[in-house]
């Protein structure tokens, strides 16, 4: 009667070279491996333009100026931390010969000025 232990060494002497076997003819072939490669590379080049665009896209449309001696309440609103009180009160003191106007009409602080004033102006 054979040991426990030769029994496991037996097992372990033909599994490794069995196991090493079978993952050799599981390998990809480097053909299909360099294909799905550059597929996957078009895919993220692909993915990263669009992207891309969609931020050159959104900054540019944030970016806008905004003519506040036109610009309707809504157009107002969309300045970063314009409420819809100060729309109503940049509205109702037009016209408004700079955008400093603002601050010195105590229509704006100088604080909520000072986050749009890159994104105003008070054209005619």
């Amino acid at each position: 009667m054979k040991s426990p232990r030769l029994n496991h060494l037996l097992v372990l002497t033909l599994a490794l070279p069995l196991a090493g076997l079978t993952a050799c003819t599981t390998k990809d072939n480097p053909d299909e491996i360099r294909q799905r490669t550059a597929e996957a590379t078009e895919t993220v080049r692909r993915d990263a333009k669009a992207m891309a665009e969609g931020v050159k896209e959104g900054m540019a449309r944030d970016k806008k100026t905004v003519n506040i001696n036109r610009a309707s309440r809504e157009v107002l609103l969309t300045l970063p931390g314009i409420t819809e009180h100060e729309a109503d009160r940049i509205i109702a003191e037009r016209p408004y010969d700079n955008t400093d106007d603002l601050v010195r009409r105590h229509v704006l602080p100088r604080e909520e000025f000072d986050k749009i004033s890159d994104r105003i102006i008070a054209g005619q």
